[in-house]
């Protein structure tokens, strides 16, 4: 990741969550992002299908109240960090054998930012003085959104 975008993410986890995350953090973070929208997309693949559709529309991810809340938190936090032209690079279209639609592909950014917004806040639950998130803090993390998501 080039040094802009990285400082643009640690701006990001200190304003999500007062978190201070390094280089190895942010490949986690990558990993996390890529199995999670993976995850998002298998079941509005499975949604789609189940509607008859090869296409993926924003209605078939499975967007909670959660997300969602922090898909508009991403919003305002963004409006100063600007993260979401990174996002939309750092959001991997899964390989699935459907499509998907322009209108889900243009929230794409916006749901990888609220699942960014998600994991910082979680870290803090897990531990709430947190600074520096370990590989410990991670593997707890992954297994919590494994089970949510």
């Amino acid at each position: 990741m080039p040094v802009q975008s990285r400082s643009r993410f640690e701006r990001f986890f200190r304003a999500a969550a007062s978190l201070d995350v390094d280089k190895n953090d942010l490949k986690r973070y990558q990993d996390f992002l890529d199995d999670k929208i993976y995850d998002l997309f298998l079941i509005g693949k499975a949604s789609a299908k189940a509607n008859g559709r090869d296409v993926i529309q924003p209605a078939d991810l499975p967007i909670t109240k959660g997300l969602q809340e922090s898909i508009h938190e991403f919003r305002r936090l963004d409006e100063e960090i600007e993260l979401t032209p990174i996002l939309d690079i750092l959001a991997a279209r899964p390989p699935l054998d459907v499509t998907i639609s322009d209108e889900t592909e243009e929230r794409l950014p916006n749901v990888a930012g609220g699942l960014s917004v998600a994991l910082a806040r979680t870290f803090k639950i897990i531990d709430p003085g947190l600074k520096n998130p370990q590989t410990e803090h991670w593997s707890r993390v992954f297994e919590i959104f494994g089970q949510l998501l």
